[in-house]
């Protein structure tokens, strides 16, 4: 099948699309526990981008389980393939001349390396959103971790199943200590030079 398989030479490419859009474009993956805060900041950073002009959108586990990932359980080599293909639709995204706002548990570091080698390395901004187990259980937005202590929830990360906190992300935020509109404040900041530069 790989045989057949040729890509058509299109007429536009990506930079066409950034000089269009005025900015370049890239991955933005805030990575952190359930409850952490992930796309409350994603949300955030969304909303001060679009005041600038600069062209987004955010993917999290509603909008791709629900869809294109609706297939997948939360079994580990479910959880590689869910964040396998979510790092490909980042990159026809990226293409396309979009900021890509990505909030994902993503608690495998082999998978975020992965979607690092998809989308480049130049392309991807790993935010960890740090927050600890007990807050997240006390937060329990989704009701998830009552459900993981009750036996209810299997592959629970952080309960029942691991998560490799990032060595050394670009930006790591602590929304225990830090307030959210600080935290966006920070993660723009970053991300400006960015969006100016580019490639």
């Amino acid at each position: 099948m790989e045989k057949n398989i040729k890509p058509h030479s299109f007429g536009l490419k990506k930079i066409d699309r950034q000089l269009l859009n005025k900015h370049n474009s890239f991955l933005v993956w805030f990575t952190g526990l359930s409850g952490s805060g992930k796309s409350t900041i994603a949300n955030g950073v969304e909303q001060e981008l679009y005041k600038k002009g600069v062209k987004t959108y955010i993917l999290d586990g509603d909008n791709i389980r629900n869809g294109i990932n609706s297939d997948l359980s939360f079994s580990p080599e479910d959880r590689t393939q869910n964040i396998r293909r979510i790092a490909e639709v980042s990159n026809l995204m990226i293409d396309a001349g979009i900021v890509v706002l990505a909030a994902f548990v993503s608690p495998y570091k082999k998978d975020r390396d992965n979607i690092r080698s998809v989308v480049k390395d130049v392309n991807f901004v790993e935010v960890y959103v740090n927050a600890s187990i007990e807050e997240c259980e006390k937060r329990d937005v989704k009701g998830l971790y009552k459900k993981a202590r009750r036996g209810e929830i299997k592959n629970m990360t952080g309960i029942s199943a691991p998560y490799d906190a990032p060595e050394n992300p670009d930006i790591e935020v602590q929304t225990e200590d830090e307030s959210i509109e600080k935290i966006v404040q920070k993660i723009v900041q970053y991300i400006t030079p960015k969006l100016l530069n580019k490639q």
